[in-house]
């Protein structure tokens, strides 16, 4: 089986990399970048032999897509919706199997901030994605899509909870990656920098969509603010969350649903702060005038701020989730809840956001090499990892320290 990892030199991009790396199935595992010395550096880091480095610049059609034909997957870690369409429009036309993570679903892609997301000459942004599927049908391409922890884990649990209920009633996804309590007390936000930020401030700005008594309704990103306890291994901590455009796919996946939403998982008093930047306008995307030159809020935001979240040395992440699922089941009211709490372990040169983004992205690269996923065109994780491959992957997690504990009662 040969991977190859677009975004290979970035942190997700080389976990994916590392873990592809200790599987005997695996012969080659290519890594793309623009820059040859940090290619290198990934190469080393892997420490392996399989690693073989790429230089490209993704603008180039031609050599994208010869590169692609000699591989038999893609890994797509790409930082923005920009990129990430267009490798994946180039990977359907290739014929590449694909499971990318940065989009949470790009059959229904939204028509906010779209990040420089270029569509087909004549072709409408609502009908793209559309086209992309049916390109991916017609090529007998496999692409697996928002595959990681947010979309991805969450995607996956929640959906294989409403396989055993007879009727899915209500599902509330609350997943993030926060830093550690200890070194959330020394940054603004009580946040740090585990993944492209830019894209994160994008979505706490934008407006998304959301099931509210049986309909889709449209609502504001960073909006119906939950406090819970997270008290499940050996853990007692006070959490906040709001909702955020995580998991569009269950918008067209699972209509059964009368409520659900995503909620992205900070520490209390974050998602204040957050607000305060909006009410401010410090998040806007729009130029403002200031002494005679045009600054956008959000972008001096992000140069001033950016330092000031970086972690320092020592600091860790953790990557929480708590996902509930309401139905019933036999004629009963029923819940199911599914708990994580990942911190960096005996990878202790990996962020948890590494390794729980990084990991289900190979454990699924695997299984559509080896045809284990057999469905085509443009597949949710929620389809995709289902039955006997569900009880699989959550092996392979735990195998790599990462468990997710699935508590049921009734309701």
């Amino acid at each position: 089986m040969r991977i190859l990892v677009f975004g290979g030199s970035g942190k997700i991009g080389s976990a994916v990399a590392r873990d592809l790396s200790s599987d005997k199935d695996v012969q080659r595992i290519g890594i793309v970048g623009r820059h040859r010395e940090t290619l290198e550096h990934v190469k080393q880091w892997v420490g392996s032999d399989k690693v073989m480095p790429h230089v490209l610049d993704i603008n180039d059609k031609e050599s994208t897509i010869t590169l692609m034909k000699q591989y038999d997957v893609g890994v797509l870690t790409l930082p923005n919706r920009q990129t990430s369409y267009r490798v994946v429009h180039l990977a359907i036309e290739a014929g590449l199997n694909i499971v990318d993570t940065i989009e949470e679903f790009h059959r229904t892609p939204d028509a906010y901030e779209t990040e420089g997301l270029e569509v087909p000459q004549g072709m409408k942004l609502a009908d793209y994605g559309e086209w992309l599927h049916k390109r991916a049908c017609d090529n007998d391409v496999t692409f697996v899509d928002g595959m990681g922890f947010a979309p991805g884990l969450s995607n996956i649990t929640l959906g294989d909870g409403i396989r055993k209920i007879d009727i899915a009633e209500r599902a509330v996804a609350r997943v993030g990656g926060i830093p550690s309590k200890e070194a959330a007390a020394k940054h603004p936000l009580r946040y740090m920098i585990t993944w492209a930020f830019d894209h994160v401030l994008r979505e706490y700005m934008i407006k998304l969509n959301v099931i509210k008594n049986g309909k889709i309704v449209e609502v504001n990103a960073a909006t119906d603010l939950e406090r819970f306890t997270f008290d499940k291994f050996g853990k007692n901590e006070q959490l906040e969350c709001a909702v955020t455009p995580g998991m569009p796919s269950f918008l067209f996946t699972r209509t059964q649903l009368k409520e659900f939403a995503e909620k992205t998982v900070r520490w209390p008093g974050h998602w204040q702060g957050v607000h305060t930047l909006k009410e401010c306008g410090m998040l806007d995307i729009e130029p403002v005038d200031y002494m005679g030159s045009k600054i956008v809020p959000r972008e001096l935001l992000l140069s001033i701020i950016t330092p000031k979240l970086i972690p320092n040395e020592g600091e860790t992440d953790v990557c929480v989730m708590y996902n509930t699922l309401e139905g019933k089941k036999d004629g009963k009211a029923v819940k199911i809840e599914y708990f994580m709490w990942d911190e960096p372990g005996r990878e202790s040169d990996m962020s948890s956001m590494m390794r729980v983004t990084g990991f289900p992205m190979a454990i699924t690269a695997r299984m559509i090499g080896k045809g284990e996923i057999k469905e085509k065109g443009i597949v949710a994780p929620e389809d995709a990892i289902v039955g006997d491959l569900y009880k699989r992957f959550i092996a392979e997690l735990k195998k790599r320290d990462i468990e997710i504990l699935e508590v049921a009662g009734n309701s």
